[in-house]
């Protein structure tokens, strides 16, 4: 199943023109099987995701993206989000407390935000987010090499802002992720891999590359 691990909603993501409703509807109509809502510092839209999850039977997973002092994470299962900002080894350390994940988000975008080779001095690290859909391809790519060297997930998202984003990269998992908690089973367990949106459907990447037409942009995939 194909899941659009990293969506930011109006509500809670100042910067966001896009409403869950709509980031629903656009994720069914391309044929995700779920997405992840991830706004800035907040997991406030976790109550109103799973009235609309049970609502529309359509996965509906929160998390939250965190900018520590050394770039962005998404991270998954940490109820209390830090109230203040912290160092990424901080944030990690609270996520392997509770049990959860923390996927460094576009680790190579140049916006002062990508962790960038900082990544290797963490202590726990769970995952990178290898194709994220507002980054250039040559960083998307660099951030796949360096999951590939640390032995760690490559994952997808479209760090979607506006509707026609959603769904540009997005993450396979297997069948048996249903909720937040069985998604974080698969991520630490090293089952989740990036896919691209190829104007059809979802192809696994599988480290060869060629072009697809994605909108009105081309990315790099296989």
């Amino acid at each position: 199943m194909f899941i659009d691990t990293h969506l930011h909603e109006k509500k809670y993501s100042g910067d966001s023109f896009v409403s869950l409703e709509e980031i629903v509807g656009k994720a069914k109509s391309l044929g995700l099987n779920g997405v992840c809502i991830t706004d800035h510092e907040s997991n406030e839209i976790k109550e109103e995701a799973d009235r609309l999850s049970r609502k529309l039977d359509f996965l509906i997973i929160t998390g939250a993206e965190i900018l520590t002092y050394e770039g962005d994470m998404t991270v998954f299962g940490l109820k209390d989000l830090p109230k203040q900002k912290l160092h990424a080894k901080e944030l990690t350390a609270k996520v392997k407390a509770v049990g959860g994940v923390a996927i460094c988000a576009h680790p190579y975008r140049k916006n002062n935000r990508g962790m960038g080779d900082y990544i290797r001095e963490l202590d726990w690290l769970w995952g990178i987010e290898a194709f994220n859909g507002s980054t250039p391809e040559q960083y998307n790519i660099q951030a796949y090499e360096l999951a590939r060297e640390l032995g760690v997930p490559a994952l997808g998202g479209s760090d979607a802002h506006h509707i026609e984003q959603v769904g540009k990269f997005a993450t396979w998992v297997p069948n048996w992720v249903r909720d937040e908690a069985t998604f974080i089973r698969a991520v630490q367990a090293g089952l989740a891999y990036p896919a691209v949106n190829n104007g059809s459907g979802y192809e696994i990447y599988s480290g060869t590359y060629k072009s697809y037409r994605v909108g009105n942009s081309c990315s790099v995939f296989a």
